[in-house]
């Protein structure tokens, strides 16, 4: 059986003889770019469907794993979302105004603001992450779950030996 991926190595094998030898990465990173993609498209409307951003989704779930009293400085958030400090003001910016967030000052510093969860930004992530996870499962619901672990594992060595171990 094979892929797109697999014609796209063979068109470039054909035009450029020269690289077929160099091809091989094409393997791994084209068919995870192509299933970021899928997954991505497919989380995007789950997110839209309660009234979120897919950016927005993922600050809301990232405060909400973080625990009590769900709340991170703007540069942890940065971290988690690997988007610029101006990006996630500007995210914040909406979702605050979405009443999804609050800013709220540090007691020990009254110089750092942490985003915290509204008791509306629980109740959609809440909603919104069942909803996820029912469609990843949706996603994945035809494959055997051995493959899944499996290849959930062999991923998980890739990203070790690429250094990529950190959440944030």
């Amino acid at each position: 059986m094979s892929d797109a991926v697999d014609a796209i190595i063979g068109q470039w094998a054909k035009e450029r003889p020269d690289v077929e030898g160099d091809l091989w990465p094409v393997q791994l990173f084209a068919r995870v770019q192509r299933l970021a993609r899928v997954v991505e498209k497919s989380a995007k409307a789950a997110a839209t469907a309660h009234g979120v951003e897919y950016g927005e989704f993922d600050v809301l779930t990232t405060l909400q794993r973080s625990g009590p009293p769900y709340a991170l400085t703007a540069g942890a958030l940065v971290k988690a979302s690997m988007v610029t400090s101006g990006a996630i003001t500007n995210r914040i910016d909406r979702m605050e105004a979405k009443n999804l967030v609050e800013r709220i000052r540090d007691d020990g510093d009254r110089r750092t603001v942490k985003i915290r969860l509204t008791e509306h930004g629980h109740e959609v992530t809440r909603a919104a992450f069942a909803d996820h996870l029912a469609n990843y499962g949706r996603l994945l619901g035809d494959i055997d779950r051995e493959l899944i672990s499996e290849t959930g594992d062999n991923l998980r060595q890739v990203l070790e030996a690429l250094g990529d171990t950190d959440i944030g």
